[in-house]
């Protein structure tokens, strides 16, 4: 499914990129299988959730997450993964988290739609 975005949000994620760490899924997986302890947040819409998502995930959409993160991850230092349906509202996301004082944050690069371009498993 093709997105088209307004050139001023566009704006906002190229700056954003420019502050944020990305991941690709395969970096993603490997540090997984690592067992490096990433937490992978999902922070896509309700609805978007419950159509399917990576297994593992937490859901803490967009619109909630700078309110909730500090209640649910306390430690600043926890490495967390946050992804969307593309990479851009998780990096819009990270660079908030960073300005929040965490500093092992990542959006993943292509979220999930990346995730299922690779064929690999989504729960629901």
């Amino acid at each position: 499914m093709a997105h088209h975005h307004s050139p001023g949000f566009l704006a906002l994620v190229d700056a954003a990129r420019q502050r944020v760490r990305e991941i690709t899924v395969p970096e993603y997986r490997e540090r997984e299988d690592a067992g490096d302890g990433m937490v992978l947040i999902d922070v896509r819409e309700d609805h978007e959730w419950a159509r399917g998502r990576i297994p593992g995930a937490t859901h803490m959409s967009r619109g909630v997450i700078e309110r909730d993160i500090e209640g649910t991850f306390a430690d600043k230092n926890t490495p967390l993964v946050l992804y969307c349906g593309g990479g851009y509202r998780s990096a819009l996301a990270a660079d908030n988290l960073q300005q929040m004082g965490y500093v092992n944050v990542r959006s993943l690069a292509g979220g999930f739609r990346e995730w299922t371009r690779e064929n690999l498993p989504v729960e629901s």
